[in-house]
């Protein structure tokens, strides 16, 4: 496995403690529509970061469970059906997790084996409904709950279906509170504003996203929040799809660059920690002082002291959306409540 790690270091104020976190982002691709062979470099990548001492691990977007969809063409209109889609879709969906499953109890020992916290990419099945998710493991071997996806964008939405406020978690850490949108979900200032109003530190991006413009985006999201951001986003060439996808471009080059990564930490006072990395597959890694959270917040809180409760206020749904509800009662029958005379 040939990878390029990127790495840098803040210390803190040698006047004040700090706590220090390594945090490393796998940049790498899928192995497209085959899970456990996925699975199996993912563990390869954990090791390496773990040996580097790192204590959270995070995963591009759609890493396990049939990998990002690129090169569906998904040409469906009304009274329009295509065979190859059918099928395909077929395969993505063969390829996909149940959650909880035996593939995240897979990634959950791999989490208590190499002592580290496992943010990964996913595709779940739900039924024959999928969804793009955040999976979160602690470095005990736990299971601590996953993020649905709540708005696919463009074809996306021909493929995933749509989370709701059940399953938008920030979990309370020894590293710090950690939680995770992905992708665009990122720019919807309302879904970030929930995460902030739970207090996220350490914020992971999971992304599909390989511009240069995203890098903006992350930028703001790290400076806006106050927390960490950790953009992790899968570098592949085309030789890592399947030859039927990307079918008008018969006659690409096989080494030709697909999704170039772009995976980046940011601190809270918008320094550029590590990354990012638009040339290979490899690990990003950085040292985060979580003191420059305080730091960063000093001037700027966005649900604190810089907030106007009183002239803006959002409320978060957080139940969750069933499209069938089955209520049942049991009924006993009077004249079965007292022995029958004979």
């Amino acid at each position: 496995m040939s990878t390029t790690t990127l790495k840098a270091t803040t210390p803190g104020s040698s006047d004040f403690p700090s706590t220090i976190v390594r945090a490393t982002i796998v940049q790498a691709s899928s192995v497209y529509n085959d899970t456990p062979k996925t699975i199996e470099k993912a563990e390869e990548f954990i090791a390496q970061a773990a040996s580097d001492g790192a204590q959270l691990v995070v995963f591009p977007e759609a890493y396990i469970g049939g990998g990002y969809p690129r090169g569906y063409r998904c040409d469906i209109g009304s009274g329009v059906y295509d065979e190859v889609d059918f099928d395909r879709f077929r395969k993505y969906h063969a390829s996909a997790i149940v959650v909880p499953g035996p593939e995240v109890d897979k990634l959950a020992e791999m989490a208590r084996k190499y002592r580290v916290y496992v943010v990964m990419g996913a595709i779940e099945k739900d039924g024959y409904t999928l969804y793009c998710i955040a999976l979160f493991f602690s470095s005990e071997g736990r299971f601590l709950g996953k993020h649905r996806k709540v708005m696919p964008t463009a074809i996306e939405r021909c493929l995933w279906g749509f989370g709701d406020g059940s399953t938008i978690p920030v979990y309370d850490t020894p590293l710090g509170k950690l939680g995770a949108a992905i992708c665009w979900e990122n720019r919807m200032p309302l879904l970030r504003t929930s995460l902030y109003g739970k207090g996220i530190e350490l914020y992971c991006a999971p992304t599909a996203d390989s511009s240069k413009e995203w890098q903006s985006s992350i930028m703001h999201i790290a400076l806006e929040g106050g927390c960490f951001v950790m953009s992790a986003c899968q570098f592949s060439l085309r030789k890592d799809y399947p030859d039927d996808l990307f079918s008008d471009r018969p006659d690409q080059n096989q080494e030709a660059i697909v999704s170039a990564g772009g995976s980046v930490i940011i601190s809270p006072l918008g320094k550029i920690l590590a990354g990012p990395n638009f040339e290979s597959e490899g690990l990003i890694t950085a040292d985060l002082d979580l003191g420059d959270i305080a730091r960063a917040k000093l001037y700027f809180d966005v649900v604190g002291h810089y907030s106007k409760p009183e002239i803006f206020n959002l409320t978060v749904n957080e139940n969750q959306r069933k499209p069938v509800t089955f209520v049942s009662k049991s009924v006993k029958a009077e004249d079965d409540s007292e022995p029958q005379d004979k």
